[in-house]
């Protein structure tokens, strides 16, 4: 979903005419190109680039982005792709790698069917939508490790207090990421995992709004008001709205009141 998100940003602001990418395939060097814009065959579609071959290869090897003019006689790249690229009309070429933590992750294409080079303002554009979906790559693998985390393990806990704070912790770190995805589906797994980390207890008949339980869940978890809109985006004033609001629905007159009112009704760990 990231990778198509970057190919429509890509085409809107280089105003090429196409776009396609994919991942880097765990723990093979090699990315697919699973996402096509703007293409007239399917000749690219699934098509398998080892690292160092043709331009996007060599884009993943040497990561960095990498162009060629025409793609057919550039002597700047091998040329294991040319019938999928011949076969879908393409001649200028411009290949940016996605790299996460100085790991190479994916690859987006943007090119021409006319041989001309493309400048930087082109390139620029191109690697701008890189960087977003290595923001998105970011953020998931940040709410994968939390999910992992917040996973109960069947070894003894030698310190339940101990423990309970990094319960409460992750899910605060939970409820804060998941507005960050844009993947439903693993949005949904971690909200699904912040009701896991919460006590088994009857539905509470307090509701709080989602911004409410996001900001109590780090004052839960001992973060002043100004950490708190550090960790969500949002601004002091607004933190302290939403925290009198829920104050106000829990009968709390104090913010450890108002933690203290949500653990007894299973709003937080």
């Amino acid at each position: 979903m990231e990778i198509r998100g970057a190919l429509a940003r890509l085409r809107r602001t280089t105003g090429l005419p196409i776009a396609f990418g994919g991942l880097v395939e765990a723990g093979r060097p090699q990315m697919r190109i699973s996402e096509l814009s703007g293409t007239n065959t399917m000749s690219l579609r699934s098509l398998a680039v080892t690292s160092g071959n043709g331009l996007g290869g060599k884009a993943v090897a040497l990561a960095r982005p990498c162009a060629v003019t025409d793609y057919s006689v550039s002597r700047q790249i091998s040329h294991e792709y040319d019938i999928p690229v011949a076969v879908e009309g393409i001649r200028s070429v411009l290949a940016v790698p996605v790299v996460v933590r100085r790991r190479v992750r994916g690859v987006l294409y943007g090119a021409l069917r006319t041989a001309q080079p493309l400048g930087d303002r082109t390139l620029g554009a191109a690697v701008a939508a890189a960087r977003d979906v290595e923001q998105a790559l970011v953020v998931q693998d940040e709410a994968r490790g939390l999910l992992v985390a917040a996973r109960p393990e069947p070894a003894v806990v030698p310190d339940p207090g101990a423990a309970w704070e990094q319960v409460r912790e992750a899910h605060a770190a939970l409820r804060a990421l998941a507005p960050r995805l844009a993947d439903p589906g693993l949005r949904a797994e971690l909200l699904a995992a912040c009701g896991l980390l919460t006590a088994p207890v009857p539905a509470a008949e307090t509701v709080l709004a989602p911004r409410e339980l996001d900001v109590l869940s780090w004052v839960a978890a001992g973060a002043t008001n100004a950490a708190v809109a550090e960790r969500l985006g949002l601004r002091p004033e607004t933190v302290k709205g939403y925290l009198r609001s829920a104050m106000r629905k829990l009968g709390a007159h104090t913010r450890g009141e108002a933690v203290s009112a949500a653990r007894r009704t299973g709003l937080l760990p």
